[in-house]
């Protein structure tokens, strides 16, 4: 039977510290092979980190940590299994548009995708001025009201402006790198829950 001298001299169990490596990386859309590359470290190297296979040094751990943009103090930091957004305290944003509100329901820190809430009044919506989004995928589901999605066409593949118009309960998902501005239909107020993906690089901000 150990004595409880050495019970109480033995090695600590070392933080596992590669989901937060792994989540963070991924918050950041970098593969292994990026990460390994921007560190100077092999890609096996960082697979073993990210499964806590090995430990990683001090100067190592900052190095990864400064590619991830993350403070090394975050990786031991006590685990949550997430991050709850109120609903009597969403934060109310400013993302433009007329005769709308809209409110993040997703954490401020998330990068890897958004969900915003939006409530427009008949007749409003982004403005009559289309726009365009740096990120992969949008998409948006009515959950009351009418809305009318319209895009600008294409002069050099001659293609016409076309429109989508979505009813209570309708899904549409599209690519918003296409020129795009929308609309809420009918006389009744409608509300639509959008989902970027990724996040906005630098993300509606939170009115004052």
């Amino acid at each position: 039977m150990a004595s409880s001298h050495n019970r109480a001299t033995a090695d600590p169990v070392p933080p596992r510290i590669g989901a937060r490596l792994k989540s963070a990386r991924a918050a950041k859309r970098l593969t292994l092979d990026e990460l390994a590359d921007s560190c100077g470290v092999t890609k096996g190297y960082l697979s073993k980190l990210e499964r806590d296979h090995v430990n990683a040094s001090v100067a190592m751990l900052i190095r990864v940590c400064a590619a991830l943009e993350i403070p090394v103090g975050s990786l031991f930091e006590s685990a949550s299994v997430g991050e709850v957004v109120r609903a009597d305290a969403y934060p109310r944003i400013n993302f433009g548009g007329e005769n709308m509100t809209e409110f993040l329901l997703t954490p401020s820190g998330e990068r890897r995708f958004q969900v915003l809430l939006g409530a427009i009044e008949p007749g409003g919506g982004s403005g009559s001025e289309s726009y365009e989004l740096p990120i992969d995928v949008n998409f948006v589901f009515v959950v009351t009201g009418r809305l009318k999605v319209m895009f600008d066409g294409d002069p050099a593949e001659a293609i016409s402006a076309s429109a989508v118009v979505l009813g209570e309960g309708d899904s549409f998902t599209f690519s918003p790198r296409q020129r795009h501005c929308f609309r809420a239909e009918g006389a009744a107020p409608t509300k639509i829950l959008w989902v970027l993906n990724p996040a906005l690089p630098e993300g509606p901000r939170a009115q004052a």
